[in-house]
């Protein structure tokens, strides 16, 4: 497959890894690190050698795994980390692992000694579809999302299909939902064509297609001013339970199972305030439903969801705003909703699941 240009860089499939030979060369870096976290560096550090077999003058930064990790205290630690082993403005981080990793891993790039060079290799389907295309780094605070961050594109993105095999069922479904969003948001057809896959047998092409989707998107506004919020259909309500549940569950939701109610919650919106059909809301319900595990939003949480919401980056002037369906295939954004009309799909949402069940 070609590789997709985006702003300053290319994003590449199925390439083994061969393009970064090239870039290695041609940019000498003093230093070379690898970020990745413990899982990353027990599966896919291996598979990153196997890929690159004459690459060994590198060093390798691990921290520990999971969305709550990815805080400033991490961060300094890894700053340090770069400080101990003598990284200058001329070395280079590769970002290996899941959005948690490519997320936190160009934050700390994008800021360490004023910025430097760094390259995503996204090992997880979500990190593949989502975070690792558009130039946005983060990092939480609070267990609020992505609540400090900066806009820094990468040398380049690798995307390569042999490190899915490294994934559990889980983590597959956890990316799978933002595939359905770009779908849901830009090509109804592509919206069925997911349909009629399996979640655990992604194809590179659909990969493929929804990289395209979100490169097109970010490529036409780069800073999040107008169109790119379109890509947060689902997340309003999505992240405050990503948070949510961070915070009070035993067993946390993914970022992906988190999304996959936002998407129902915030159709039932779209159905409300952008015209959306109701067979169109039956039909995205009935499908993310039979898939996704059932959660059990309790109403006394309500309020805590509120007051997450409201501190969403996309809000403006103390309105909570979502980006909304008029159709399957078509988003439109900047939509002020009640307070009531967000409780009502949280209680819509509960109509459909009655109680947790996890994988």
């Amino acid at each position: 497959m070609e590789p997709i240009k985006s702003a300053g860089h290319c994003i590449y499939f199925e390439s083994g890894l061969s393009p970064l030979k090239e870039i290695l060369k041609k940019n000498k870096y003093s230093k070379i690190f690898v970020f990745a976290d413990t899982n990353t560096a027990e599966l896919c550090v291996p598979v990153f050698r196997f890929l690159l077999d004459d690459l060994e003058d590198f060093d390798i930064i691990e921290t520990d795994p999971g969305e709550e990790n990815k805080n400033i205290d991490f961060c300094i630690g890894i700053w340090k980390t770069l400080l101990d082993f003598g990284a200058d403005r001329k070395c280079l981080m590769i970002n290996l692992g899941g959005g948690v990793i490519t997320d936190m891993g160009g934050f700390v790039a994008s800021t360490y000694k004023r910025g430097i060079d760094f390259i995503n290799i996204p090992t997880t389907l979500l990190a593949q579809v989502d975070a690792s295309v558009g130039g946005k780094t983060g990092i939480d605070i609070d267990h609020v999302k992505n609540m400090v961050g900066t806009f820094s594109l990468p040398q380049a993105v690798f995307i390569e299909h042999k490190f899915l095999a490294t994934l559990a069922k889980r983590e597959l479904l956890s990316g799978f939902a933002e595939m359905i969003k770009h779908g849901l948001i830009v090509d109804a057809n592509y919206y069925q064509n997911l349909k009629n896959s399996d979640y655990q047998n992604i194809s590179p092409q659909a990969i493929y297609r929804s990289v395209e989707i979100k490169n097109d998107v970010v490529t036409k506004d780069p800073l999040e001013k107008g169109l790119r919020k379109i890509l947060n259909f689902g997340h309003t309500i999505g992240h405050a339970v990503e948070s949510y549940s961070l915070s009070k569950d035993k067993k946390p939701l993914t970022h992906g199972e988190a999304i996959a109610i936002g998407m129902i919650c915030e159709s039932y919106l779209s159905a409300k305030y952008a015209n959306l059909t109701t067979d169109e809301l039956k039909d995205i319900t009935k499908y993310i439903s039979t898939i996704y595990p059932k959660y059990n939003i309790k109403e006394k949480s309500f309020k805590s969801l509120l007051n997450l919401m409201q501190s969403d980056k996309k809000n403006e002037e103390g309105h909570i705003l979502f980006s909304l369906l008029d159709k399957i295939g078509h988003c439109t954004f900047n939509f002020k909703v009640t307070n009531n009309d967000i409780i009502d799909s949280l209680l819509h949402y509960n109509t459909i699941y009655g109680t947790v069940i996890w994988f």
